[in-house]
C-alpha cells in the first residue's frame, strides 16, 4: 500500500525522498523492521493475553526432563508470526504482483489450518487435534492452487539462459542504479536472456553446468505435444513438496526454538536467492535463471525473516509461548512455495536439511518398529525417541545444546546452498 502512495509521491507531487520506494532493497529493510516491530511489541501482549484466557499447551507425559514444565505455556503464536508476515507486505510489497499474491494465499490458507488443528487441541480438549487426513487435503489442494498458477498464469515466466524481450526490462532497470556502468551490464544482460519460455515447468538442478531441468521431459515419451500435458507431472510435484516441508517444519517445532530459528537460517538464504534470480544484472553474471518479477519476493520474505526472528525473542529456551501448528504448518508451507516459486525446490533436501532429517528419523523409527513388531511380535526402535531432537534430549542434552548445534548446521547446509549458485 505505502509503495503505491510513495509512487504517486514521487512521480506527481515530485516529493524529495519519496522515490526511495522504487528500491526492493529499501522495501525489505522496512518489512524486517516491522515485522520484528510487530513480534516484539505485540507478542508480549498476546503472551499476556493468551494467560488471561488460559490458552496453555497440553503436554504429553514422554519421558524427558523438564517436558511437564512447559505445561500451560501459551500456544497459538503462530498467529504473532502470520501477523508480521502479513502486515508488514501489505504496506511494503507490490500486490498486483502474483508472487506475492501466491505467498499471501499460502500464508493465510496454511495459517487456517493450522490455527483449526490448535483451536480443537485447546478449546475442544482434543490432544489429537485437526486429524491428519483433512491436514493433508488442506496441502494438496494448496498444492494444486500454487501449481495451477505457476503453469497456467501467464505473468509467471522463466529465461531460457539466453536472453529476454526487451519490454521485460523497463521494471527491472527502474528499480537498479542508472549509471554508464549498470547500463552497460544491462546491456549485456539483455543480449543473454531473450527469450521466454511461458507456463515454464523448468527448474534448477544444484551442482551441474547446465543445471536446468523441464519436468516436461519425465512424459516426453508420450510423444506429440507433450509439453501440453507437463501440468500432470508438475502439479503433483508441487504438492508433495508443499507437504513434505510442512510436515517436516510441523515435525521440528518440538523444543524451543528450534523450528524458528532454523526457518529464518532458511529464509534469509531464500531472500538473497529470490532477490539475485530477478535482478537481471545479477542473474546475468551468476548465468542463473533469471525470473521476472521475482524479485518482489524479496520483500514478503524480509518479512518472513523478522516474525521468526522477532518470535525467537520469547520462544528461546525457556519460551514464553509456542507457535503451534498455526505457525508450524505455515511456515514449512511457505519455505516450500517460495523455493517452487524460484524454482530452487530441488535444493530444498541441502537447505532444509534439518527438517528432512527430522522427517526420515520419524519415517524410519515408525516403519522398523512396525516391521520388528509383526516379525518378532515387539516392536524395536533404531532411535530412542523421534523426531530426532527427541533421542538427544532422550540422551541427555539440554534443549538449548540441541537447538544451537542444529542451528549450526542450519547455517552450514544455507552457505552450501549459497555456493550451489556458482559451484558446478
Amino acid at each position: 500500500m505505502l509503495y503505491y502512495l510513495f509512487t504517486w509521491l514521487h512521480t506527481q507531487l515530485g516529493v524529495p525522498g519519496a522515490g526511495v520506494f522504487q528500491y526492493i532493497s529499501f522495501r525489505a529493510a522496512a518489512a524486517v523492521i516491522t515485522s520484528l516491530f510487530i513480534t516484539i511489541v505485540y507478542g508480549k501482549r498476546l503472551i499476556a493475553f493468551l494467560r488471561r484466557k488460559q490458552i496453555g499447551e497440553t503436554v504429553r507425559e514422554l519421558g524427558l526432563e523438564g517436558q511437564k514444565e512447559k505445561e500451560g505455556t501459551p500456544t497459538m503464536g503462530g498467529l504473532i508470526i502470520l501477523a508480521a508476515i502479513i502486515i508488514p507486505t501489505l504496506l511494503f510489497a507490490r500486490l498486483d504482483n502474483i508472487y506475492i499474491i501466491i505467498m499471501l494465499l499460502t500464508t493465510i490458507w496454511l495459517g487456517l489450518i493450522g490455527f483449526l488443528d490448535d483451536y480443537i487441541k485447546v478449546f475442544r480438549h482434543d490432544k489429537k487435534g485437526l486429524k491428519g487426513k483433512f491436514k493433508i487435503v488442506g496441502q494438496v489442494v494448496l498444492g494444486i492452487v500454487v501449481g495451477g498458477l505457476i503453469y497456467f498464469q501467464t505473468d509467471i515466466t522463466t529465461s531460457n539462459g539466453r536472453s529476454v524481450k526487451q519490454s521485460s526490462y523497463t521494471q527491472t532497470i527502474s528499480t537498479q542504479s542508472q549509471s554508464t556502468q549498470d547500463q552497460t551490464e544491462f546491456e549485456k544482460a539483455k543480449t543473454k536472456f531473450s527469450k521466454y519460455t511461458r507456463h515454464s515447468t523448468k527448474t534448477t538442478i544444484p551442482f551441474v553446468k547446465n543445471n536446468e531441468f523441464d519436468y516436461a521431459w519425465l512424459i516426453k515419451w508420450i510423444g506429440g505435444d507433450y509439453q501440453s500435458w507437463a501440468w500432470l507431472i508438475f502439479i503433483p510435484i508441487v504438492i508433495f513438496i508443499i507437504t513434505a516441508v510442512s510436515n517436516g517444519a510441523n515435525l521440528t517445532d518440538g523444543i524451543d526454538g528450534l523450528a524458528t530459528g532454523v526457518s529464518s537460517v532458511v529464509a534469509s538464504t531464500l531472500a538473497l536467492l529470490a532477490w539475485v534470480s530477478g535482478n537481471i544484472i545479477f542473474a546475468n553474471y551468476l548465468n542463473i535463471m533469471y525470473i521476472p518479477s521475482v524479485g518482489e519476493l524479496t520483500i514478503f520474505i524480509s518479512a518472513f525473516v523478522g516474525a521468526t526472528a522477532g518470535f525467537l525473542w520469547y520462544n528461546t529456551y525457556p519460551a514464553q509461548i509456542f507457535m503451534g501448528d498455526t505457525g508450524s504448518l505455515s511456515i514449512g508451507g511457505i519455505i516450500a512455495v517460495i523455493a517452487i516459486l524460484l524454482r530452487k525446490e530441488l535444493l530444498l533436501p541441502i537447505l532444509c536439511g534439518v527438517f528432512m532429517v527430522e522427517s526420515i528419523s520419524v519415517i524410519i523409527q515408525v516403519t522398523y518398529f512396525k516391521y520388528t513388531k509383526k516379525k518378532y511380535g515387539e516392536g524395536r526402535r533404531i532411535f530412542l525417541m523421534a523426531p530426532l531432537h527427541h533421542h538427544y534430549q532422550k540422551k541427555g542434552y539440554a534443549e538449548p545444546k540441541i537447538v544451537m548445534r542444529f542451528l549450526i548446521i542450519s547455517i552450514i547446509l544455507a552457505v552450501i546452498t549459497v555456493v550451489t549458485l556458482k559451484l558446478r
